[in-house]
């Protein structure tokens, strides 16, 4: 059982990682808004370009992937919908590391180890990842928490 000042001290742990992977988001989703101010814009439009199968202006999908990224960051920067916006997170990640697959030879120097600046870039994601997971976790039990709280005073 935690104490009441370890229990604040994990909350604002989970708060501190919640709103920097947020300034993350927001950072890098805010990029894209501006042509050629974001590092990934190429790659990510080429990637989007795959997963769409083309089916949609490129220019027109650089905006809706930086308002999804704008959005998520706000989300949990602001700490609203939480569960909502991981599930966004997640889906988010998953289209990340697809250049590996679509584009193998701008992410591998050699195959499968040796990681260009690219794939590097696309990598360091899983940090993103796991805090995700972390966050899920933490929320997941915070609404036990509180499921439990409710239950116990309603039998009072």
């Amino acid at each position: 059982m935690q104490t009441p000042r370890e229990q604040a001290s994990r909350l604002s742990a989970m708060s501190l990682l919640r709103i920097s992977v947020g300034i993350v988001y927001l950072w890098f989703g805010a990029l894209k808004f501006f042509d050629g101010l974001s590092p990934a814009e190429q790659l990510a439009m080429n990637t989007i370009h795959e997963l769409t199968f083309g089916l949609i202006d490129n220019k027109v999908n650089l905006i809706m992937l930086a308002g999804w990224e704008c959005i998520v960051g706000v989300l949990l920067i602001i700490g609203k919908y939480i569960r909502p916006t991981l599930i966004l997170l997640f889906l988010h990640m998953v289209c990340t590391f697809t250049p590996f697959i679509f584009f193998p030879k701008e992410t591998f120097h050699y195959m499968p180890y040796g990681l260009t600046l690219v794939g590097q870039y696309i990598m360091k994601n899983i940090i993103i990842v796991a805090a995700g997971i972390v966050l899920w976790k933490t929320e997941r039990e915070k609404e036990a928490n509180q499921h439990f709280s409710e239950m116990a005073l309603s039998r009072e």
